[in-house]
């Protein structure tokens, strides 16, 4: 089948589900999208589940990418969706396509069916991660600003102080580092990238952007990247409220509705966070002068792995025209501000 056939070459040049997924729903429409994930699962099927890597697998379970059919796929595609076969071979030709047209990117992950030679650690304890999606869904829906800087300051501490806790345990084996992507909407995406950014370097990783596709990759521990993730996902969408707060309170037309305020809102949201953030980082981190030599190893893993994958990076700047964005945006995040620490971390 020519649509598997494109599938299986875009694994070849780095995508993975979770990206053609999103790069489809970006482009294309609703069918292209039901489609493109049942011939995700038809590329993975013939796999064993010890050939795919647990992030992939992962994948595979979020996009929903299953075989739920028998017989060819087209035709239980269109039967399913009350389409026509025809209808059905438009919507494969037009994502063949665009999946011949998709660029190259660096390899995250070994293919379906690899070996997986290289040792595969664990993210957030699971009972943790639960812990900390909860503080962090409920500081995204309190209305008390008082309330979501406690609870956001309680998740990030408790990613930060389970790391610490993991990298001590971990120090007599070779530090690792690996890579994954987060997909941003592409509205003021650099602005938002700059968020990215800065939790990012709170959590000894990197992150680098591609404003073109839409996503940020990064690159770190795998629990740092899990607490990379969780806490830019949460800040982005209480900048985003608050923003358009300010917004909804300023007349239509007004300069608080402009995208030069907002601009310059996120910016100065990101800058803000980010001092905060290296603030809790660095007390956290000198805490327990045993873990500067392991936290030395892993910044060269992390830095080794970024430079093989990006030999060529550029930096953008970023403008602030908006002296009224960039004061609200600063204290949005003092409003978001993160507390101080905890002495351990349970999963209780």
């Amino acid at each position: 089948m020519e649509l598997v056939q494109a599938l299986d070459t875009a694994w070849q040049r780095g995508w993975l589900p979770y990206d053609i997924r999103e790069s489809v729903s970006r482009s294309l429409h609703e069918a292209h999208i039901s489609l493109v994930v049942d011939a995700i699962a038809l590329s993975c099927s013939p796999h064993a589940a010890s050939t795919v890597h647990p992030r992939w697998q992962r994948q595979l379970d979020e996009i929903g990418a299953s075989v739920w059919w028998e017989g060819p796929l087209l035709e239980a595609w269109a039967a399913r969706h009350i389409e026509t076969e025809e209808f059905a071979n438009r919507v494969a030709a037009r994502l063949v396509w665009f999946l011949k047209r998709l660029p190259v990117l660096p390899r995250l992950l070994p293919l379906p069916g690899d070996a997986l030679t290289l040792a595969v650690r664990a993210g957030l304890d699971p009972k943790v991660l639960n812990r900390v999606r909860a503080l962090l869904a409920k500081a995204e829906s309190t209305s008390f600003p008082e309330e979501a800087e406690a609870l956001s300051g309680k998740a990030q501490e408790l990613m930060n102080r389970y790391a610490l806790e993991r990298a001590m345990l971990g120090a007599d084996l070779p530090a690792l580092a690996t890579s994954r992507r987060m997909w941003l909407e592409k509205s003021y995406f650099k602005e938002k990238s700059q968020l990215v950014h800065v939790v990012a370097r709170s959590f000894r990783s990197r992150a680098i952007g591609a404003a073109d596709l839409g996503f940020m990759t990064l690159v770190g521990d795998e629990v740092d990247l899990d607490g990379v993730e969780l806490l830019s996902t949460s800040l982005l969408v209480q900048a985003t409220r608050a923003m358009v707060a300010v917004g909804g309170q300023a007349a239509k037309g007004s300069h608080a509705r402009s995208r030069a305020f907002r601009k310059s809102f996120l910016i100065a949201f990101a800058a803000r966070i980010g001092e905060r953030l290296r603030a809790l980082a660095e007390t956290a981190e000198d805490a327990d002068e045993r873990l500067l030599p392991v936290l030395a190893n892993r910044k060269q893993a992390v830095d080794t792995l970024f430079n093989e994958m990006f030999t060529r990076t550029k930096t953008v700047s970023v403008t602030v025209s908006s002296a009224a964005g960039w004061g609200a945006g600063r204290a949005a995040a003092n409003v978001a501000d993160l507390g101080p620490g905890r002495k351990t971390v349970t999963s209780g």
